[in-house]
């Protein structure tokens, strides 16, 4: 009954957002097609909880589809999936036809979108209404060609999807981890078992498959002992929070992004589902699009090129997370020092080292620092209508590295692997914006 009554309270709401964007959508400008076609997918990416690697599979694939059609809109602009691993070559446009992109690039978007998500009717509404509106602008001929089009470029995409060991990946057993000393273990509240052990077996976009090209150094080796590197970084973070502070709090509150969240109120239990880190991610590209009144090809490229760090970030991180498969926090603290503390955060069902947040967050504002500059402010509205809470930030490091320490202060991470995850993701962004050469 828990559960029922948790589905049709998330599927008010749902419909409620829905209803919300009905008055807009038969108005909207080409740029906020495309915007309003990523919050589609991540109210829905929400709504279906995947995990926060497949999330960021979902975005890059779909992503790299929309501005493959979106492109040619602008003469000249280069492809990006050229230039990342085992894409086939795309369609283009035929010469001397009348073509709409964005309707094409919508098109290709969801093409990939139906094919990787599962609540495909809750997007039908939507996606109808966007249909609509380029049939009463556009000559027949135009609107067959361009949904022509963008099935074409989605479906070259959905080939490549086809071979990234996903599929394999899904039928592997579960992990629970083992008992030995400062191995990982299934954490509380719920005791789940390891999310995505196998993404590191995903064929990448950008970094190397063979050897995921990130190495990191071995996290400080367990022990009790008290004057030892690792005992120390427990009893620290045991004490930092113990003694957070209003502002702390709010940081770790702000960056959570965890999207499937079990919460416990005596025999009562349900599920608390929010954005993803990816989709916060891909929500600041989109701030950042806006703010500066970015064209539909640009919106494209910015999403695109997110995503494709967001994706590899997360297979470079997951690779090392289960290669040393670290134990939790919780775990040690509960055992060594105090068996009623529980960190202010719920902890994440994998392995601790290194943070996934401070990998992916660095890749992410990496590319981003790159198209939009050094210094770009901006206010950080990505998880407004679902926590209630805003950000204003002086740059994309400041907010990767906020990101970052909000998993310290959540008591889900040491201060050694918020570090060394942040030294990862630069390293994958700086090869994305190498490969794609932005």
């Amino acid at each position: 009954m828990k559960y029922r009554s948790l589905h049709i309270i998330f599927l008010i709401n749902l419909f409620a957002a829905l209803a919300c964007t009905k008055d807009k959508v038969d108005h909207l400008s080409d740029t906020e097609i495309l915007h309003q076609n990523q919050d589609q997918l991540t109210q829905v990416i929400i709504y279906d909880v995947f995990t926060p690697p497949v999330a960021s599979r979902i975005y890059a694939y779909s992503s790299l589809a929309s501005f493959e059609a979106m492109r040619f809109d602008k003469p000249g602009t280069p492809s990006i999936a050229s230039k990342l691993k085992k894409f086939s070559k795309f369609p283009e446009p035929e010469q001397g036809k009348n073509y709409d992109f964005t309707l094409a690039a919508t098109r290709a978007f969801f093409t990939v979108v139906h094919k990787v998500v599962f609540s495909i009717d809750s997007l039908k509404a939507y996606e109808n209404k966007v249909y609509t509106q380029f049939q009463n602008s556009l000559d027949p001929d135009v609107y067959e060609r361009s949904v022509a089009f963008g099935d074409s470029v989605g479906n070259v995409v959905l080939a490549r999807a086809a071979i990234d060991n996903y599929r394999i990946s899904r039928g592997k057993a579960k992990f629970i981890g083992n008992q030995e000393s400062g191995q990982w273990r299934p954490t509380p509240p719920d005791y789940m078992d390891g999310v995505e052990w196998c993404w590191g077996t995903m064929e990448p976009l950008v970094i190397d498959s063979t050897a995921l090209t990130i190495e990191l150094p071995k996290p400080p080796n367990f022990s009790t002992d008290t004057n030892s590197v690792y005992f120390k970084e427990v009893s620290g973070l045991y004490k930092l929070t113990q003694n957070l502070t209003q502002e702390q709090k709010d940081i770790a509150r702000f960056w959570d992004d965890n999207p499937f969240v079990m919460e416990h109120s005596g025999h009562m239990m349900f599920a608390n589902k929010k954005i993803t880190p990816g989709g916060h991610w891909m929500g600041i590209a989109a701030i950042a699009s806006r703010k500066t009144k970015a064209d539909e090809v640009k919106v494209a490229q910015v999403y695109a090129v997110t995503a494709v760090a967001l994706y590899d970030a997360f297979i470079s991180c997951w690779n090392l997370k289960y290669k040393y498969n670290t134990v939790r926090p919780v775990t040690v603290i509960n055992e060594l020092l105090d068996n009623n503390w529980m960190p202010m955060l719920q902890t994440p069902p994998f392995p601790e080292y290194p943070s996934g947040h401070s990998t992916i967050t660095r890749a992410a504002s990496t590319v981003l620092t790159k198209i939009f500059g050094e210094n770009f402010a901006f206010q950080d509205t990505s998880d407004l209508r679902y926590i209630g809470m805003k950000r204003d930030f002086k740059s994309f490091k400041q907010a990767s590295d906020e990101a970052s320490i909000s998993r310290v202060y959540g008591g889900i991470h040491y201060i050694f692997s918020v570090n060394e995850g942040v030294v990862q993701g630069q390293k994958v962004g700086d090869k994305v914006v190498e490969r794609l050469k932005l």
